[in-house]
């Protein structure tokens, strides 16, 4: 009987040890996206001689999507953080670097700069963007939701409109979902770029 509760006592120790070893052990390393590059490759960045100057706050996420894995909406309410599919660098770097990069192309007249505290001129533009939705959708689209705000050099309020941008998918899977967010950042350039040129 003793040596029956020994043996137990042994195998429960053996499956206990297994089980903190294989929840130790780590998993397949997380395939990693960045986004990609502008559809039209921007030329030399305009200079100091710039006729216009517009000012880019890094654009602000909301709380789900600012981490590390892609964003997935399997339903109409539901979203999902992918564990093994990851931003290689923070969204909002991303999307920062590739915004300048995509108005600067589509403006040779302006000088796109971050927006930093202190950084006044008189004539310039400041670009403010809020992003609630950087997400596949189970539609099999991309889908680029949030609001924009342009202000004057004083803070004022010159125009503000939503931003809603939807692109399909060319196949399945995550790498597919990248590449239709790039598009779909392209296309909110287009629209950001015409609302600067309204504005002036």
């Amino acid at each position: 009987m003793m040596a029956r509760r020994g043996i137990g006592a042994a195998l429960a120790a053996l499956l206990i040890t297994a089980t903190l070893a294989g929840c130790a052990s780590p998993g397949p390393a997380p395939q990693r996206y960045a986004l990609p590059d502008a559809v039209d490759p921007a030329g030399p960045a305009a200079g100091a001689e710039a006729e216009h100057l517009l000012l880019l706050r890094s654009p602000r996420l909301a709380h789900y999507l600012d981490v590390e894995g892609l964003v997935m909406q399997v339903d109409d309410i539901t979203l999902v953080e992918a564990r093994g599919h990851q931003w290689a660098e923070a969204l909002g770097r991303q999307l920062e670097r590739g915004l300048r990069a995509r108005l600067a192309a589509r403006l040779p007249d302006t000088r796109v700069m971050l927006d930093e505290v202190g950084v006044r001129e008189p004539g310039a533009l400041a670009l403010r963007l809020e992003l609630d939705r950087f997400q596949g959708r189970h539609d099999g689209l991309a889908v680029i939701g949030g609001l924009w705000q342009l202000r004057d050099a004083e803070g004022r309020l010159l125009a503000m409109a939503p931003l809603q941008v939807e692109t399909e998918l060319d196949d399945d899977g995550y790498p597919a979902l990248v590449r239709a967010l790039g598009r779909g950042w392209d296309s909110a350039a287009d629209e950001l770029a015409e609302a600067v040129r309204r504005a002036r």
